[in-house]
């Protein structure tokens, strides 16, 4: 569905933060028979509703939304709708079309786009396409769920997407060159299960992309896929890592060196994997990556690496503080506690507890020497899941200050106090960008 087949239709927008209006300004602009906004609940993404979005669509709020949405001819949700809302779960049963503007806008843009998801690494992946791709010549613009919404996007000849589950799980027509960095389970309560959550991630890929690149290397990803045609960045036939003409890592396209791995300035083997895919890429849009290996070493080397990932604080003690807030699974907290391997540890897990299995991250440490501190909610079950593990050390905080003193007093000069939390923000912080803010403010105040 387009934007332009919404002309003499009645439409309801379902959300009032960001994303929904950007939806009700570019309906708006197609001539609907009808236009309202509904917002079932006040929330922190919610904004003031005045100015040319109030005159462009009135809004309701509260239970009376469900009537509006009902009665509408297309709903168009925002990704923060989740799946198995009562209300999404009642218009499927009455067979009322619902779509996001991420779909709407793809129906007209795919053709000139580059869209990147995965359960770990889409927004470092996208982040580095479009460095990249600017750095070969070609101009393009960066946006998908950084904050931007896509319905926002100026025009432009050429677009890399970072795309959450929930903006794929709606998509009708997929992009160009359709990208999956990681797959493991995510977001299971909004989408209803693991197989849920795989069929509306993978959407991004069924619906006609010239092009599929993925992680190779990554297994779930490989089940899920079978037998599908797609670039597999990570093994030898594309990018890859494997020694070089000095013995030591480098980065080649097939049996082509192109430079060292220590050109890329972001650490951890998953980094790897996403430079490999991003490489993979370009090569697929035609970039001739051998030819300008060296032109694409010095972009490698000026990439710096996105906040709340990985993001190291300067510290005088000789410990190196890490806040890797963005690692809201135990799957994104195994590849952080990776890139750190061969150095002293302090992990602080815990958040907003959402009963995830942590039996994954008890097999992956169960040969680590480790130390792990867990704050609420989820962390004194984390901590509990490691119980009996030899080399692993447990301690519980009462929060995320208490953790960051406790850790100066367990973590050797030379070590890694690493913030790779397993679990997401809401509860006691307001977001993801507040938990970071806490831990930097802690890190500062017991420095002194």
């Amino acid at each position: 569905m387009r934007l332009s087949e919404l002309r003499g239709r009645h439409v309801a927008v379902w959300g009032a933060g960001r994303e929904g209006r950007a939806a009700v300004i570019a309906i708006a602009a197609h001539g609907p028979a009808g236009l309202v906004a509904v917002d079932d609940s006040a929330n922190f993404l919610s904004l003031p509703w005045e100015g040319p979005v109030a005159a462009a669509a009135p809004l309701v709020t509260g239970e009376d939304g469900f009537a509006r949405l009902a009665a509408a001819d297309v709903v168009v949700r925002s990704p923060g709708v989740p799946s198995t809302h009562p209300w999404m779960v009642e218009l499927r049963r009455r067979a009322v079309p619902v779509t996001q503007g991420s779909a709407l806008w793809m129906a007209d843009h795919g053709h000139r786009t580059v869209g990147v998801t995965g359960s770990k690494g889409k927004s470092t992946t996208a982040s580095l396409i479009s460095h990249l791709l600017t750095a070969m010549d070609r101009p393009n613009v960066f946006g998908g769920n950084i904050g931007v919404p896509l319905l926002d996007l100026p025009e432009a000849e050429l677009y890399v997407l970072e795309l959450s589950s929930y903006q794929c799980a709606d998509l009708t027509d997929s992009p160009r060159v359709a990208v999956v960095t990681a797959l493991f389970p995510e977001h299971l309560d909004a989408h209803g299960g693991e197989r849920e959550y795989y069929r509306d991630k993978l959407n991004l890929l069924a619906h006609g992309p010239n092009t599929v690149v993925v992680n190779g290397a990554d297994p779930r990803l490989v089940v899920e896929l079978g037998d599908r045609a797609a670039v597999r960045a990570g093994l030898p036939d594309t990018t890859h890592v494997a020694a070089g003409p000095d013995g030591a890592p480098w980065f080649h396209l097939r049996d082509t060196p192109l430079f060292p791995r220590g050109v890329l300035p972001l650490v951890g083997r998953h980094n790897e994997g996403n430079l490999c895919v991003a490489l993979a890429v370009l090569d697929a849009l035609g970039v001739d990556v051998v030819e300008r290996k060296d032109s694409l070493a010095v972009a490698v080397a000026e990439f710096q690496g996105l906040a709340h990932r990985l993001t190291e604080i300067p510290d005088p003690s000789g410990v190196t503080f890490v806040d890797d807030t963005l690692a809201t699974s135990p799957y994104a907290a195994m590849h952080a506690i990776d890139a750190y391997e061969g150095r002293p540890l302090t992990v602080i897990v815990g958040g907003t507890d959402r009963g995830l299995d942590y039996t994954p991250l008890r097999e992956h440490l169960a040969e680590r020497e480790i130390t792990v501190i867990g704050i609420p909610d989820s962390g004194p079950r984390i901590v509990e899941a490691l119980a009996g593990l030899p080399a692993v050390r447990t301690e519980l905080a009462e929060d995320l200050v208490a953790a960051v003193g406790l850790s100066r007093k367990l973590t050797p000069a030379g070590g890694v106090v690493l913030l790779s939390p397993a679990a997401p923000s809401y509860g006691r912080f307001r977001n993801w960008e507040h938990r970071s803010e806490v831990f930097a403010q802690a890190v500062a105040d017991t420095a002194r």
